[in-house]
């Protein structure tokens, strides 16, 4: 099995509970080592370690969930996942990977301004592969999360939903008076179905929100969620990164001040809400599952806004991922990597030093 991605000859080992740890890991993917050799696979061009990782994950939704996303973003050329598709036609894995990478072009192409009659093409083969994964495994919740996503490319959301005309309420609102935004409610509502509190749709939801309406439009979802006494813990991070966005699109270019932002009673509320009801209700044994990303928006949140460093630092790991650090340095016009200020930041609560 491949070493992490890591750098550790000048960092000391951090004790977290019962668990001592002496990398710092630069990569999304966390201490799910089966998953870091499975993406090393694709990155050959072999498929076999996925195929074997997702066929032992089995119906652990949300673990499923979270390893195809982060899969299909690590693999690098997406044609190994048809390959795979052309060899094994009925696998319901090789499907849902096929889906994802055709999720991900579709939007690629529309964020690179390509003439929107070929981003229609690609939404509609990405929609018809999303079709293909449902109907192998009607139970999980991936190709409902591929359709969400797709909903975020400017066509009416409805066309995502193959459900949409058999829909009893109107499509795009909820009876909830506390929430008056309009969204693809139905595709949320089956993600939901098949995995109660999905981290991804969620997210996927928030994402819909910020492209459709804005970083203060997905603020409010994210807040109605937390409000609403969410399945999942981890759903606690989502006003964390709407708040990211909220804070780049105020103070974008080094306008405003940071401090301004980030040392507010709202972000204290909602940072230490994350802390207390997801992160400190986790074993420590347990804690390199949790997600990095969102690990690492807690720790900006709680030291931005005025928590111990040291504390959170020692009680999260060494570990970092370019965001939200990388959004929030552009923001303020800095022009040196991310990893310079995150390990400053470290190095000065540990006080260990930083390489030079």
């Amino acid at each position: 099995m491949p070493r992490p991605l890591s750098t550790n000859a000048h960092l000391p080992a951090v004790q977290r509970g019962t668990e001592t740890t002496t990398d710092l890991i630069v990569s999304p993917v966390g201490a799910d080592t089966d998953l870091r050799a499975a993406i090393e696979d694709l990155k050959l061009g072999r498929y076999r370690a996925a195929r074997d990782l997702l066929a032992r994950t089995g119906p652990n939704w949300a673990l499923r969930t979270r390893r195809s996303q982060l899969l299909a973003a690590g693999a690098g050329e997406g044609g190994v996942f048809k390959a795979w598709l052309e060899e094994e036609s009925g696998s319901a894995d090789a499907a849902m990977m096929w889906a994802r990478v055709l999720t991900r072009a579709a939007l690629a192409a529309h964020r690179s301004g390509t003439n929107r009659d070929l981003v229609a093409r690609a939404a509609g083969l990405a929609r018809q592969a999303c079709m293909r994964a449902m109907a192998l495994r009607p139970e999980c919740p991936v190709a409902w999360v591929c359709l969400l996503q797709l909903a975020q490319l400017p066509f009416d959301p409805y066309h995502f939903d193959p459900k949409w005309r058999s829909r009893v309420l109107p499509w795009d609102r909820l009876r909830d008076p506390t929430m008056p935004l309009r969204g693809p409610w139905p595709l949320l509502e089956e993600i939901n179905r098949c995995d109660p509190g999905n981290r991804e749709g969620h997210h996927r939801m928030r994402e819909f929100f910020l492209h459709r309406g804005g970083p203060t439009a997905a603020m409010n979802y994210a807040a109605w969620v937390v409000a609403s006494q969410p399945t999942s813990g981890e759903l606690d991070l989502l006003p964390l990164y709407a708040m990211r966005d909220v804070y780049a699109a105020r103070h974008g270019n080094g306008h405003g001040s940071a401090l301004q932002f980030w040392q507010t009673a709202q972000v204290a509320h909602y940072a230490c809400q994350a802390r207390d009801r997801w992160f400190a209700s986790v074993p420590p044994v347990h804690h390199g599952w949790l997600s990095v990303l969102d690990l690492n928006h807690l720790a900006h949140a709680l030291v931005a806004c005025g928590e111990d460093a040291r504390a959170v630092f020692e009680a999260m790991g060494p570990y970092a991922t370019p965001e939200p650090w990388q959004t929030i340095n552009r923001s303020l016009g800095r022009s040196y990597d991310w990893t310079t200020e995150f390990l400053r930041i470290r190095s000065a609560a540990l006080g260990t030093h930083s390489p030079g």
